[in-house]
């Protein structure tokens, strides 16, 4: 069975910054706190591993199926462990304000609902509020940092560590 998720959060910093900044999906690491890696595999494909149950990664195929500048991006899994689509949209609330609103529909892997999977998809919601609030904190800091004026053009420079890492 296929669940629906949607959640918002505003954050601080123009729409095409915070839009480019979401656009690198290799940046998710950094904010997606299951999230291992992220790899482009050309111009709309990536290669995604999450931590799973039980220390077994979950590694899954996407596509970008749609790509509206400063507007939206959506998304479907084309192959793997994880069945997903999903858009996130950016609208300007104010001048240097933008809400970010994420909408996710995924099915867990029918051969994996054991314990650790459940335990893994029992609250979706909080685990999309939890990453919002992660990545609200990840762009205002890269914000703060000064990095290029708004957010900086190509995010954050150096390394792919999760916020609080050492």
């Amino acid at each position: 069975m296929a669940d629906y998720i949607t959640d918002s959060i505003t954050v601080r910093g123009d729409v095409g910054a915070v839009y480019r900044l979401w656009a690198d999906f290799e940046n998710f690491p950094h904010f997606m706190e299951s999230i291992k890696s992220v790899t482009k595999t050309g111009d709309r494909t990536s290669h995604w591993v999450m931590a799973g149950p039980l220390g077994k990664d979950l590694e899954w195929d996407a596509r970008t199926t749609d790509i509206q500048e400063n507007r939206r991006i959506a998304w479907s899994s084309t192959q793997g462990d994880i069945q997903a689509s999903g858009e996130v949209t950016f609208q300007e609330v104010t001048r240097g304000s933008t809400k970010v609103t994420a909408s996710l529909r995924y099915e867990a892997p029918a051969e994996a609902l054991g314990e650790g999977m459940e335990k893994l998809f029992d609250d979706p919601k909080g685990m999309l509020r939890s990453d919002l609030e992660k990545f609200k904190q990840y762009a205002e800091g890269t914000h703060e940092k000064g990095m290029g004026g708004s957010m900086g053009s190509q995010g954050p420079q150096g390394s792919r560590r999760k916020p609080g890492e050492k």
